[in-house]
């Protein structure tokens, strides 16, 4: 049988991939579901001779890419491409494919319940009157209404952001590389800077490539405003960990909600310890609709490609 790799997987079986490229006539070799080192993905790729590889989070390097004669594929389960070697496949015919838009109802529903928790003191009071401690006369909260929120990107996910914030009538401005149309939504697109002085609240949810690795580095946290909330539910990287930390102990921001972060699965405790920071491990895309929904599509794709058709979501242009 022509066989397909999974490398890892964040979900307790395989039956929908199972049923979608066993149905197809295809076999699976899987990984431990806990993602491997790339040495590990390398070598399990070497032993089943792939035509497809699927991964979740492991890293697939050139030399996994370029191992298996007959490649045609690599899917990745999930949006950002961070962990695969796109150049090498490109450079030796296989497809590069993602699922872009599964989870943007569950990222933009986790990056507005991020900004609710600090502006309300949800987390912060929930985890006071567990400890025993009743103190409402401590509280400094914040009307929403008032807010001006920062959008850094304006693509599917920070547009569905927009719409679910607009209802609160906050002031939205959208930072973005992209053909800008806001239609019937009320935003206004700024340079970052501006953003960045303006805003109460920053929702980072940009794609990471190269050009925004620690684009909010010490200099540009310190252009937020003062007492600001910043939120990242995009790639860690993109903020600068230690830039941070000091933004923080200095009090210059008021606090931040991560749901990614630098040095993740294992990050700082210098900053996941603080109690102005609210930390989830990377699970802002998750629920079961959009798990079903992101292990069926990527296997359909993997099928539509062995077939012969054209991938729908191709991310790059196989040479």
């Amino acid at each position: 049988m022509t066989t397909v790799v999974i490398t890892d997987y964040a979900w307790p079986d395989l039956d929908i991939e199972q049923e979608v490229l066993g149905g197809a006539g295809l076999d699976i070799a899987a990984g431990a579901p806990e993602p491997g080192s790339a040495a590990e993905i390398e070598a399990l790729v070497e032993r089943a001779r792939p035509v497809a590889i699927m991964t979740n989070w492991a890293q697939v390097s050139a030399a996994a890419v370029n191992s298996p004669p007959n490649l045609r594929i690599v899917q990745r389960l999930g949006v950002g491409l961070d962990n695969i070697a796109v150049d090498a496949a490109t450079a030796r015919g296989a497809w590069v494919t993602n699922v872009p838009d599964y989870c943007v109802e569950e990222v933009s529903d986790h990056a507005v319940g991020l900004l609710l928790a600090w502006a309300r003191g949800i987390v912060d009071f929930d985890r006071a009157v567990k400890r025993g401690e009743w103190r409402p006369a401590t509280a400094r909260l914040h009307r929403v209404r008032d807010m001006t929120v920062g959008l850094l990107g304006f693509g599917r996910i920070g547009r569905r952001i927009a719409e679910k914030l607009q209802p609160f009538g906050v002031r939205l401005l959208a930072v973005t590389r992209s053909p800008f149309e806001a239609g019937a939504l009320k935003v206004e697109r700024v340079p970052l800077d501006e953003m960045l002085a303006a805003s109460d609240v920053v929702i980072v949810n940009a794609p990471q490539n190269a050009d925004n690795h620690h684009q909010l580095d010490s200099a540009r946290l310190g252009r937020m405003k003062p007492g600001a909330f910043l939120i990242n539910v995009s790639r860690g990287p993109i903020v600068d960990t230690a830039a941070l930390i000091g933004a923080l102990e200095s009090g210059h921001l008021a606090g931040a909600g991560l749901d990614v972060v630098e040095g993740e699965p294992d990050p700082p405790r210098a900053l996941a310890d603080r109690p102005n920071v609210i930390v989830t491990p990377h699970i802002a895309f998750t629920s079961a609709a959009s798990l079903a929904e992101l292990r069926r599509r990527s296997c359909e794709e993997v099928v539509r490609v062995l077939n012969g058709e054209a991938p729908r979501h191709p991310c790059n242009k196989p040479d």
